[in-house]
């Protein structure tokens, strides 16, 4: 039986680690970091530097008439596709940089795969293109404008998207061998590039969700029911976060493993924490 290194943490006891995983060791988060993209949007929002209903031609003017708001970019409502066009396999996003991200906003309405406002596509190219956008208007870097928007209010520093080498987790290998892990710091970044150790992103969990330290929590959670949660994958690491409405909540942290039994794993451990409740 494959062994899984797997961080879990809940309401319900303290954390639990196996199989060489660690609370305190950076780890990719993979798409939670929509999460903190869309509480920044919130939050700018909030201070007036923009507004939710801004077109995105507002802010980067490259963009042609496309009717696609900053809110339709967050709810994944913008009618672009998933992913970015040429992706390659080995290493997706190394090449997909800045210049490669404004080269596509010329030409960006024939990348819509139907209306905005309509329809829900989740979309990492839409999560880049907000991110893009929040620069933008915030005349900063995406890790400038996460950190004053969301990480230093919550408190929160063990989040990034270039961790100190030292303190990362290496991911098993060929031969256990640490695997080298994808080029995500590009334009990517704000889709699904950032770096947390676990108990950073449980922070984020709690503090936005439950705390409600921030607001109302932002479009970038999916919502089932009474629950919040968000996941994240890449192609080493996945991830699953979520908080129910009576405080109960979980994230779980797996190298090399499914990202769909990750998932099954954090719907577990919320089902667990109830009947311990």
């Amino acid at each position: 039986m494959r062994r899984i290194p797997t961080c879990v943490l809940s309401d319900a006891a303290s954390p639990e680690v196996s199989n060489g995983h660690a609370v305190d060791r950076f780890v990719e988060i993979g798409s939670f970091t929509k999460v903190v993209t869309g509480t920044a949007l919130m939050r700018m929002a909030t201070a007036g530097v923009l507004a939710l209903d801004d077109p995105v031609e507002r802010w980067l003017p490259a963009v042609p008439g496309t009717g696609i708001t900053l809110m339709h970019l967050a709810r994944h409502t913008s009618g672009l596709p998933r992913l970015p066009p040429r992706l390659k396999r080995r290493d997706p996003y190394a090449a997909f940089d800045h210049a490669a991200l404004h080269r596509l906003l010329h030409r960006l309405d024939a990348l819509q795969i139907g209306p905005p406002g309509r329809e829900e596509e989740y979309s990492n190219l839409g999560y880049a293109i907000l991110g893009a956008a929040l620069s933008a208007a915030s005349d900063t870097s995406y890790e400038e404008l996460v950190t004053k928007y969301v990480l230093r209010p919550l408190e929160i520093t063990e989040v990034t998207a270039r961790p100190d080498p030292s303190r990362l987790l290496a991911t098993p290998g060929l031969l256990g061998r640490p695997r080298k892990p994808w080029t995500m710091h590009g334009a990517i970044l704000p889709a699904g590039g950032l770096w947390a150790t676990p108990q950073a992103a449980a922070d984020l969990v709690t503090r936005l969700l439950l705390e409600r330290r921030l607001g109302d929590p932002a479009p970038s959670w999916q919502t089932a029911g009474p629950l919040h949660w968000h996941n994240g994958a890449t192609r080493d690491a996945s991830l699953f976060a979520g908080a129910m409405d009576d405080g109960r909540w979980a994230l779980i942290h797996r190298l090399n493993g499914v990202p769909e039994e990750t998932d099954r794993a954090g719907i577990e451990a919320l089902k667990r924490s109830r009947t311990m409740s």
